[in-house]
């Protein structure tokens, strides 16, 4: 009995599940483009427009596309790259690039990690962020956003997840002290300063995560590595800010 007999006579019809694999898109580390555990292999131009049209919630023109990722070819130049291009990611027989008349743009079922990324950073920065919050953003904000790339667009993007990184990475670290999790405090100040060791807030993070697990020593051993690393890389002094910090510490040494 066919589906619409079915239906005719009442009888439930039945759906098959979609088995078609999800594409999935990584941006952060480098990029890679999968279909399940199926690797694509892509030349460097669809994995350039990929990348970009992931890294834009909205679809964009074609004349922008081809002038952001061509920006020294002529405009007919760039438009016929732009193209080829696309010619050559409908070869793929994958769905992978969604256009509406003049615009282009991701198709909305390719998974990207980076938009992952940041949808756990500001879950994490906001003020109500829970235990799992927390727990998947150690996994989440892992690696740098096309570390390889030195296209203009690429930098500015790479600079603009790094900000929401370091900020999220750093918010992680507060609120693990705050529930007692010292360790993981610790760890979390720990990949901030990696990252960024010149970042204040960052180091501010782990001091005050060693202070939280009573570890006195290991705070001003961070406040010291802070010092020397302003004074011989820029030649400036610690803030009021993390001074604060450690000033009763450095007291009780002197008093000492």
């Amino acid at each position: 009995m066919r589906v619409d007999d079915r239906l005719r006579f009442g009888e439930p019809s039945v759906v098959l599940p979609d088995v078609t694999p999800t594409a999935h898109l990584r941006l952060l580390g480098g990029f890679e483009l999968r279909v399940g555990a199926r690797p694509i292999a892509l030349s460097l131009g669809p994995q350039r427009l990929l990348a970009f049209l992931a890294l834009h919630t909205r679809p964009a023109t074609r004349s922008s596309v081809a002038g952001t990722l061509w920006p020294e070819a002529a405009e007919e130049r760039a438009a016929a790259n732009l193209r080829s291009t696309l010619w050559r990611i409908r070869r793929t027989r994958l769905s992978l690039v969604s256009t509406m008349g003049s615009y282009l743009g991701l198709e909305p079922a390719v998974r990207v990690d980076v938009r992952d990324s940041i949808g756990a950073a500001r879950r994490l920065l906001d003020a109500q962020a829970g235990e799992r919050d927390l727990d998947a953003a150690e996994v989440a904000l892992q690696g740098d956003l096309l570390p390889d790339w030195d296209d203009d667009w690429a930098l500015l993007e790479r600079e603009r997840f790094r900000q929401i990184r370091l900020h999220a990475l750093e918010r992680r670290c507060d609120l693990l002290a705050a529930q007692g999790r010292s360790s993981d405090a610790i760890e979390a100040g720990l990949a901030v300063v990696a990252a960024e060791p010149l970042r204040e807030s960052a180091h501010r993070s782990l001091i005050r995560a060693h202070l939280a697990e009573g570890n006195r020593a290991e705070a001003l051993r961070q406040f010291s590595l802070y010092c020397r690393l302003m004074q011989d890389e820029l030649g400036l002094e610690p803030s009021p800010e993390i001074s604060g910090l450690v000033r009763p510490l450095v007291a009780s040494v002197t008093r000492s």
